[in-house]
């Protein structure tokens, strides 16, 4: 068990404080935004702590310096300025899943709420109306500006995306609401607002024309998440307790937690961030699962795929593109890539100034296996049982460096899927089964990882995949309805195994071919590092 105290699924920022859990001190970035800017959107994924955030802010703006003993804030904050305002935090998860009605419902119990602190008046009606009042009404009672603090406002329309008549009137119910905030500025002191996306037609964006967004800013790329830097630092022993749990070396801890967490870049110029709830759970745990995925987040993930057919996600690994063209509006995008980039999918890797493109890729380990589990249980159509005995199975043939029984292994698998698989899951016209097939090979081998150390780069170029065992490095080259000579050809020709010709292990190749009229592998040839032909097998 930790020694540490970690705010898991505690986004309470006050109970952090009292408590003594672990807090890593962003409030210096907290500060400069909240005395530099009126009105700002902050877009992050998913558990990634804008929760934690918001809650900061208003605890900030209520006075409570208390809670802020010790952190870098009171560097910047003279005494006399702890100025306490009327905060209105809405949060906007509730009203997610639910019906217009219900939505309206429950925003308008949020504002009873403040109501009952501040007043209001009868006449008003709708959401926007109380608002409106509310607002006015908790300026006159403080005689201070009113801080509005909105916490993932586009959860309410995220699953009606692509119901058009639950959507416009969702939209219409919360543009009167959000309407206000550009009419009443006068009263305002600070409005913040959060969410994963970004929903033109809500016309947020567009009437808030003073909307200063921070999500591709340098200066705040980090203050979500925990950066390389803190934790070099100040989460350094927890580092070290993780590693002596785990009975390894704490630069071989730094490493697994990096290949697992890390690798989120959100401006051009990002630092290094880590994906926090996932790294405090590892740490608590002394564990390192996929932790990211635990409620759902894939089952979304498909469900949005499924409206953007023959878009194969694990190809979008490595894309250029402009900005626009991966940070627009969600629901005009013609290809999946914006969502998959907001939701924390995708991260930018690098930006080429010179050519103004981004390059986007799965940021770690943990994002990229999240994404294979889903497309499996979705494209496969089997449970997690068998398709943990296949894997299993597949893992234990290629540790004792039998490549040509694991192969074996995943053909007989592939016969025995449903014949309409792909007209059943409508994920691609029939016209595109190769490329499912191709998708199909990509997500076995990816699920290898968890028990073999399996690289699979691209199934549409360069070595596709390449797996490593204690004894073994074995390096793969997929073709369809091509021959495997073809194959194995392009191996040598671009020199894939070259890199692990010095590593000490034993280096295989093998070309595989799929058939597209069997669909399934019609022939394998597996050869040594000399080119001797080890096992051809043709069906």
């Amino acid at each position: 068990m930790s020694k540490y105290r970690y705010p898991i699924d505690n986004d309470q920022f006050q109970e952090i404080r009292e408590q003594g859990m672990l807090y890593v001190d962003k409030t210096d970035l907290m500060y400069n935004l909240a005395n530099s800017c009126k009105y700002v959107f902050l877009a992050r994924p998913r558990r990634f702590g804008k929760s934690l955030l918001c809650n900061t802010f208003k605890a900030y703006f209520k006075g409570q310096r208390e809670l802020f003993e010790g952190l870098k804030v009171m560097e910047l904050e003279r005494e006399t300025e702890w100025k306490k305002h009327p905060v209105l935090h809405f949060t906007m998860s509730g009203l997610k899943n639910v019906t217009v009605p219900e939505a309206k419902s429950k925003l308008e119990n949020f504002i009873r709420d403040y109501e009952k602190v501040y007043g209001h008046e009868a006449s008003d009606v709708t959401p926007g109306a109380r608002f409106r009042g509310l607002i006015h009404h908790a300026a006159k009672k403080t005689g201070e500006k009113v801080v509005v603090i909105l916490d993932e406002y586009d959860s309410p329309i995220m699953r009606l995306m692509y119901d058009k008549e639950q959507l416009d009137a969702m939209r219409s119910m919360l543009r009167e609401f959000y309407q206000v905030l550009k009419d009443e500025g006068e009263y305002l002191r600070f409005v913040f607002i959060t969410g994963v996306t970004k929903f033109s037609q809500l016309s947020i964006f567009s009437e808030l024309n003073n909307l200063n967004q921070i999500s591709m800013d340098d200066d705040y790329s980090g203050i979500c998440g925990i950066t390389q830097e803190e934790l070099d630092t100040v989460l350094r022993p927890c580092v070290e307790e993780y590693a002596e749990r785990l009975s390894i070396s704490i630069d071989e801890a730094y490493a697994l937690l990096k290949k697992n967490y890390d690798g989120y870049h959100f401006s051009k110029n990002s630092k290094d961030v880590y994906a926090p709830f996932s790294l405090l759970r590892a740490l608590s745990k002394g564990e390192t699962d996929c932790f990211w995925f635990e409620s759902g987040t894939s089952t979304a993930l498909v469900e949005h795929l499924r409206h953007h057919p023959g878009f194969n996600p694990l190809d979008f690994d490595g894309v250029e593109l402009s900005l626009g063209a991966f940070n627009a509006p969600c629901e005009s995008a013609e290809t999946p890539i914006p969502l998959l980039y907001q939701s924390g999918y995708l991260t930018i890797q690098s930006y080429d100034r010179e050519e103004e493109v981004y390059c986007l890729r799965f940021p770690n380990y943990e994002v990229r296996q999240g994404m294979v589990n889903g497309l499996s249980n979705y494209l496969m159509d089997m449970d997690s049982l068998e398709r943990d005995a296949v894997v299993l199975s597949m893992s234990r043939a290629l540790k004792r460096g039998e490549l040509s029984e694991a192969l074996s292994q995943l053909r007989s698998f592939i016969a025995g899927l449903p014949y309409d698989i792909i007209t059943k899951k409508e994920w691609m016209a029939k016209g595109k089964r190769e490329a499912f097939y191709k998708l199909l090979f990509y997500i076995i081998f990816s699920l290898l990882n968890s028990k073999v150390d399996t690289e699979v780069k691209s199934v549409l170029g360069r070595a596709d995949v390449v797996i490593r065992t204690k004894k073994d490095i074995f390096v793969l080259e997929l073709k369809v309805d091509d021959t495997v000579e073809n194959a194995l050809a392009q191996i040598d020709g671009k020199g894939y195994a070259i890199p692990y010709e010095a590593d000490g292990r034993r280096v295989t190749k093998c070309g595989v071919n799929i058939s597209g009229e069997q669909r399934n592998i019609s022939h394998w040839r597996i050869v040594d590092a000399e080119g001797n032909v080890v096992d051809d097998v043709s069906f």
